[in-house]
């Protein structure tokens, strides 16, 4: 069979059960992307809103529907704009895969300075759940602490429960795992494919995942940065210890390599925080400054990125995003020097490689080496990151050393790695002993899932939890406290 009728037989097979993976991203706090897929290429992709369900009186337009060689869908973008900060509006896009009445809401983000608590979920490596994913059975080789139990609940089903609880979802890289598809067959959890026919489950996987955070990323604002799962079809080789065949990303084909998937399927606010793509970033949101920084290409400084050509990973086919030289490292210390903490007094920073972590074989030094002068020259509050299969919070830190006033008003930014979303073969062991900044952790041999929720209590207070997915308790919640005089401005609604 051909790649083009594999293609075409998936779609079909597709065609009953895939929704339109419809998705949202904050564009300032006064417009919203809304995003979707279908299986044919749409002039004038439009999405209806308004503020209420039943007057949908307004219609915004574009010409962006975009695919990529190996994919069965094309990913349609449409800008809202001039709408209210923290507004609820209804919306419907009209070219959706199957004819539905369903008319979906979205909030706007919150006006810099407005000092209302809120909530964030947060996530990394997050993979497809069920038959092509994380499940109750895995392949050979896989830890059998690492399966769910019968009728055990994962992140996006707690994610999907607790949607009232935060207001947006951030997801700092590894989406979806497409690219352990060849690990899954080698491992006898899928059907076994010719390297061809892989390109097409590599697809499939990629729907099922979107298909699933539909019910969340409809209605909660999607943001996204880059993990190295992103890269390509075949991340950092994969071996059949069977056949003693080690196999690398030259088995990728054409739309399987360069971020292409990533690149196609998001539209993250770059444009109005002068980022690049959907790899870097900013935004505000009530009290807080968001940045998203791409640890996997684009370092700069003479560093090549860990998923570059020529990078630690052995990828090859990955260019740098941004031709200008270290043009992420410029952007980020211009966005630090423009923040106003009158307004927003927090900044959260998230990258997909952890800079200090107990598993000191997944720290990105190099990533260390270029950023960390710049969290430390601007203050910044929390560095969040992934990678890394387990959960660990760190003390803050500087230069390596821990900050004596531990969360008692540190200089030193906190550092907090969650990994521990869940994805088919699970959850990593931590290190022993842990390094000695470590405060807390959980790993394999606790057996649970889980995501992260930050609550910006007000100037001074930022709570940090880790959710357990598999019944919506929090095991592990600390408190920053930051000496500050608060504003104290709120929304009217």
């Amino acid at each position: 069979m051909r790649f083009t009728d594999l293609l075409v037989a998936a779609a079909t097979a597709n065609a009953y059960t895939m929704n339109s993976q419809v998705r949202l991203a904050y564009h300032g706090d006064n417009g919203m992307m809304v995003s979707w897929n279908t299986f044919d290429l749409v002039k004038n992709p439009s999405v209806q809103w308004g503020l209420t369900k039943d007057r949908l009186d307004n219609i915004a337009t574009s010409k962006v529907s975009v695919t990529y060689p190996t994919s069965n869908t094309y990913n349609n973008h449409v800008l809202i704009s001039g709408l209210r900060p923290d507004t609820t509006y209804y919306y419907k896009p009209l070219q959706l895969m199957n004819s539905t009445t369903d008319v979906f809401n979205f909030t706007t983000s919150r006006r810099a300075g407005d000092n209302t608590p809120f909530s964030v979920a947060v996530v990394v490596d997050l993979g497809t759940m069920g038959s092509l994913g994380l499940t109750t059975s895995a392949g050979t080789g896989v830890d059998s602490t690492n399966i769910l139990q019968p009728g055990e609940k994962n992140t996006i089903d707690s994610l999907e429960a607790n949607l009232d609880n935060f207001d947006f979802l951030w997801h700092s890289g590894d989406i979806a795992y497409a690219d352990y598809w060849l690990k899954e067959e080698i491992h006898g959890f899928l059907p076994n494919t010719t390297i061809q026919g892989g390109a097409a489950v590599y697809e499939s996987i990629l729907n099922e995942f979107f298909d699933e955070m539909m019910p969340i990323t409809a209605l909660k604002p999607y943001m996204v940065g880059p993990g190295n799962h992103e890269a390509n079809c075949d991340n950092a080789g994969t071996t059949d210890k069977v056949h003693n065949i080690t196999y690398d990303s030259s088995i990728c084909m054409v739309g399987q390599t360069n971020f292409t998937g990533f690149k196609n399927r998001f539209r993250m606010p770059s444009d109005v925080s002068g980022g690049t793509g959907n790899f870097w970033y900013s935004f505000d949101h009530g009290m807080v400054h968001f940045i998203q920084l791409d640890t996997e290409t684009d370092l700069g400084h003479g560093f090549i990125g860990p998923d570059q050509t020529g990078g630690s990973e052995g990828f090859t086919g990955v260019d740098p995003v941004n031709a200008t030289m270290d043009a992420q490292s410029n952007w980020l210390e211009a966005d630090l020097a423009a923040v106003d903490r009158s307004k927003t007094p927090w900044v959260v920073v998230a990258g997909h490689r952890p800079f200090y972590l107990s598993n000191t074989g997944d720290i990105c030094t190099t990533c260390q080496d270029v950023f960390e002068p710049l969290l430390l020259k601007y203050n910044v509050d929390l560095v969040l990151s992934g990678h890394s299969h387990i959960y660990e919070r760190l003390a803050p830190i500087a230069e390596g050393k821990v900050d004596p006033n531990e969360l008692e008003n540190p200089s030193a930014p906190w550092y907090i790695t969650n990994g521990a979303a869940g994805h088919y073969d699970g959850l990593d062991s931590l290190d022993s002993p842990r390094q000695p900044y470590s405060r807390f952790g959980l790993d394999t041999s606790n057996a649970t899932y889980g995501w992260s929720r930050l609550t910006f209590h007000n100037c001074t207070h930022l709570t940090h939890e880790f959710v357990a997915s598999n019944n919506n308790t929090v095991l592990d919640s600390a408190t920053l406290y930051k000496a500050r005089t608060c504003d104290q401005e709120r929304e009217d609604h």
